[in-house]
């Protein structure tokens, strides 16, 4: 049986290569894709985003595997994104939910698996604590599709949450002299 795995706010962090493995990241994705699809989601668009820690891009591509696999279709970030631009994408691409991969302000020894709803906010404890209840215990019952078949179908579709957030904050703010 694999390691247990409680969420905290927002989601759940850990040690890279100790306790944050790809096996347990996909657990996570697993567990977030169960909670989606019960929601009634399936078919809808997630955002994936992540930081620059050591190896998040990778970590981002095995979460986007997962939550295709089951059904979801992935908005996967080109880059490394802030936490409010993957929100704001949330809400600008229509997407049920997101997932960052960051640990935010912890150590850099540390990532995470960030989870977010439909209007790119947090999930309140209840959602938190049902996400959790559906992370399997083994990674064999982990849905995945390998990356390239995901992306040749449609599945997860690669793309850059900068420009319209710019877009977005110019709309805001007058930035004539």
């Amino acid at each position: 049986m694999a390691t247990a795995i409680h969420f905290g706010t927002d989601g759940w962090r850990g040690v890279i290569a100790e306790d944050y493995t790809f096996d347990s990241v996909r657990r996570c994705a697993q567990g977030f894709a169960s909670y989606l699809l019960e929601k009634g989601n399936k078919g809808e668009w997630v955002v994936v985003g992540h930081d620059k820690r050591f190896s998040s891009e990778h970590f981002a591509a095995a979460v986007a595997e997962v939550l295709a696999a089951n059904g979801l279709r992935v908005y996967l970030t080109d880059g490394a994104t802030p936490t409010p631009v993957i929100a704001f994408s949330v809400v600008n691409k229509k997407a049920c939910g997101a997932v960052n991969i960051t640990a935010s302000h912890n150590p850099a020894t540390d990532n995470g698996f960030k989870v977010r709803d439909e209007h790119g906010g947090a999930i309140d404890p209840q959602g938190l604590k049902q996400i959790e209840a559906r992370i399997p215990d083994k990674t064999e019952n982990v849905k995945r599709i390998a990356y390239v078949e995901a992306e040749k179908v449609g599945l997860i579709i690669k793309f850059d949450p900068a420009p319209a957030y710019i877009e977005h904050l110019k709309s805001l703010i007058d930035l004539q002299p």
